[in-house]
């Protein structure tokens, strides 16, 4: 979906060069020149999820998605062309992220409102905030001002992206290459209480590990066997799939988490015991998890003169 060009590109330059001489991110970024955008991202979201439960999970997963490549610059949300490959096409992403016409809508609801203002890695950031507040979960600040990137990564996504069948060490680089800690690795991974994963991503656990519950493990082999039902959707949560809790430690505790990954936090190692203090205290799961997605919503963002406000979230200006 492609927002109709109703700005004269003078106003657009002038702006985008007015905004961006900042080198820092700033919750006000836009409250003189788009002092409505996060109530158009709000409200647009809110649409979303009204229409399909788990949007709003899944585009917090884009987010992640796009800051572990190159950092929160909307690379994620680029068509392939003649000269980009996309993201969408590499293999954590494939068939598997997804919300990418709600972003569409909400910028759509932005260019009219504000111009050339608001960048797609600032949607999607404000998207993860509201989408965690909607299914009750904790609210920040966003930071905003980053600026959106003109090509795309998919060869890095490919490294950078944690995968599902990850063991401690690898998930512990992975979060570590971008500058994040074992802490943050351990409390991000708690987004995984909304969601659902797809069975090729969790058959192996069922299949080939010894630290799942044999109850559930039987329960997921009649929806995930060993051959077939590879885009069978299965919640990340068993007990809570649309709440945002902490949930999802009190399942790894007891040997209920979906992703071979996901059980990996609490497998006789030094993950357990934050995984232990997250499971009982939820506001202290809240608290730190504010932290880590500031954080990671932090990782390398395209500012001053860098990058470009794209007028469409597909593709670079005058591709």
């Amino acid at each position: 979906m492609a927002c109709s060009k109703v700005y004269f590109l003078l106003v657009i330059n002038f702006f985008g060069f007015f905004l961006n001489v900042h080198g820092n991110l700033d919750p006000n970024f836009y409250s003189q020149t788009c002092p409505q955008a996060l109530s158009i991202v709000k409200q647009g979201l809110e649409e979303a999820i009204a229409n399909e439960a788990r949007v709003g999970a899944s585009l917090l997963r884009v987010h992640f998605h796009d800051c572990f490549v190159d950092g929160c610059d909307g690379s994620i949300l680029l068509d392939s062309s003649a000269t980009i490959q996309s993201e969408k096409q590499a293999i954590p992403n494939n068939n598997s992220a997804r919300g990418f016409e709600v972003v569409d809508q909400i910028k759509c609801k932005l260019e009219a409102a504000c111009p050339g203002i608001v960048s797609c890695a600032d949607i999607l950031a404000i998207i993860a905030r509201d989408a965690v507040v909607h299914y009750g979960g904790p609210t920040w600040e966003v930071r905003l001002g980053r600026r959106d990137s003109v090509t795309a990564n998919p060869a890095g996504a490919n490294m950078a992206i944690p995968a599902p069948f990850f063991n401690l060490n690898n998930l512990t680089s992975s979060f570590a290459a971008q500058g994040l800690s074992f802490k943050d690795m351990v409390v991000l991974s708690g987004a995984h209480t909304i969601g659902d994963a797809r069975c090729t991503n969790f058959r192996a656990h069922i299949e080939n590990d010894s630290n799942i519950d044999p109850t559930f493990a039987a329960f997921l082999e009649q929806i995930c066997p060993k051959m077939g039902n590879d885009d069978v959707l299965q919640p990340l949560d068993v007990q809570t799939q649309f709440v945002f809790d902490n949930r999802y430690y009190q399942n790894l505790v007891v040997k209920k988490g979906l992703l071979h990954s996901d059980q990996q936090l609490f497998n006789g190692n030094r993950a357990d015991t934050l995984v232990l203090i997250y499971a009982i205290d939820q506001s202290k799961f809240f608290d730190d998890f504010v932290k880590s997605i500031i954080k990671m919503g932090n990782i390398n963002p395209l500012t001053g003169s860098e990058g470009e406000i794209r007028f469409n979230c597909h593709k670079p200006n005058y591709s």
